[in-house]
């Protein structure tokens, strides 16, 4: 099955801020792991970039992702006004014309972007993989992030209801060159 890896809003203004996301050094580590295999398996990398008229305003260095992600020439990049990766961008027919019927998803917010993508995306017919321990968010005053996180693995996991499966994994246990 022809994969893809979403990275999901890992920018400076959200992920390099005081007080950090949880886990975010080995949140960070996991998706250089995740994009080293995919490179290594002719799997497309997709940076998918949040943009607003005022804290990420595209092109400032708030905008710009994580200068701790490993970044290659060759990598695409989608730019978003929604949580949703899908919505009024060029990320489907990316995928169309790669022929890809399974994501692997990755990034910040878990609640947020990486939530609705995850369920934009099975709707939209593909498989889902959540990379589970390559997502983060902020601690939140009802929950801490590694809650948040664990609460989104566990119901995006569990529902079947849009056929494709959906299916949260650590990072270690994904691999791009075996067919699911």
């Amino acid at each position: 099955m022809t994969s893809a890896l979403l990275v999901i809003d890992f920018q400076n203004g959200l992920v390099s801020t005081t007080p950090l996301p949880g886990d975010v050094a080995e949140v960070t580590a996991n998706i250089n792991a995740l994009t080293s295999r995919a490179r290594g398996a002719n799997v497309p990398v997709v940076f998918v970039l949040h943009e607003d008229d005022e804290e990420l305003l595209h092109g400032s260095p708030a905008w710009e992702l994580s200068r701790a992600l490993h970044v290659e020439p060759g990598d695409h990049r989608i730019h978003k006004r929604a949580p949703d990766s899908f919505l009024d961008t060029e990320l489907q027919p990316l995928l169309v014309v790669r022929g890809v019927k399974h994501v692997v998803v990755c990034g910040y917010a878990s609640e947020f972007c990486v939530d609705t993508t995850v369920r934009r995306a099975a709707a939209n017919g593909y498989t889902v993989t959540i990379a589970s321990d390559a997502h983060t968010t902020h601690d939140k005053s009802h929950s801490d992030a590694a809650r948040i996180r664990e609460h989104h693995n566990a119901t995006l996991s569990n529902i079947g209801s849009f056929g494709p499966k959906i299916a949260a994994i650590p990072t270690d246990a994904i691999n791009f060159k075996v067919p699911l």
